[in-house]
């Protein structure tokens, strides 16, 4: 349902700071770079459940991998793979690594006895078509599910929809061909480019969904938006609590696409 105009501008506050926040977002400025290989998300213990803005306490031990793991438990590198491919929001810019969604996710699905690695493959600053210059990055951690949150910093941009469309139309295609299930997040846009072109953009989403049959989160911001406490002081980025609002929401959409292990599989 697209936003009414209330909503978006209390999105987009603080007009003048926000212009400078949005031009270094959409160069890449801020933000981290590109790592070389997709980063593993790293997963609280399982004996503090998360506190909205705060940290998850003491992490879990690491093999010789560097990837978390727990005596007794399938190791992490083994398990079947949920790649988190997106820009800044995506790579938690702006929190502690065990704050962002990728690692909130992870921590939730251990706690549901889910035995999946989440890695995260966001790269601040990134657009539709960087996401599918470096697509060939992301298959070769052979996800079994991939969760795409792009194409906001093309909308901020002001870029042409119909690129932005084909990009992640090629993006989801070559997922689908490699055997990978989907989960397209939807994003939403403020008027500034005017309200044709916002609620253009906003219809690309749900679009894709039905084309190609994935699954869909109609608006990865959803109850995180507009609201101050669950944001950072640039208004766009959220905090950890933000996060796990985000992750208590995509749980629903994510959960068919998940297998439980087999009772005494589980290593736990």
């Amino acid at each position: 349902m697209p936003l009414s105009t209330p909503y978006i501008f209390s999105l987009f506050r603080q007009a003048a700071l926000q212009s400078v926040v949005l031009s270094m977002l959409c160069l890449g400025i801020v933000g981290c770079e590109q790592p070389s290989e997709p980063v593993s998300s790293s997963a609280p213990s399982p004996s503090s459940a998360p506190v909205p803005g705060s940290g998850f306490g003491q992490r879990l031990g690491t093999d010789v991998t560097g990837q978390p793991g727990r005596v007794g438990a399938q190791p992490r590198a083994e398990q079947p793979r949920i790649v988190a491919f997106g820009d800044s929001l995506t790579a938690g810019f702006g929190v502690p690594p065990e704050e962002s969604y990728p690692a909130q996710l992870q921590w939730k699905l251990d706690q549901a006895g889910y035995r999946y690695r989440v890695v995260n493959a966001g790269v601040s600053g990134d657009t539709t078509a960087g996401g599918l210059r470096r697509l060939d990055w992301v298959l070769k951690s052979r996800p079994d599910i991939v969760i795409l949150v792009l194409g906001a910093n093309d909308g901020l941009r002001g870029l042409d929809l119909k690129e932005t469309r084909a990009n992640l139309e090629q993006i989801i295609q070559r997922l689908r061909a490699a055997g990978v299930q989907v989960v397209l997040a939807g994003m939403k846009l403020p008027p500034n480019y005017g309200a044709d072109y916002a609620e253009r953009f906003a219809s690309l989403y749900p679009e894709l969904a039905r084309t190609y049959h994935v699954a869909y989160m109609p608006f990865f911001l959803e109850g995180v938006a507009t609201k101050t406490v669950l944001n950072q002081a640039d208004g766009i980025h959220p905090t950890g609590a933000g996060y796990r609002i985000i992750v208590d929401n995509m749980m629903p959409v994510l959960k068919p696409l998940l297998v439980k292990p087999a009772l005494g599989e589980s290593g736990g």
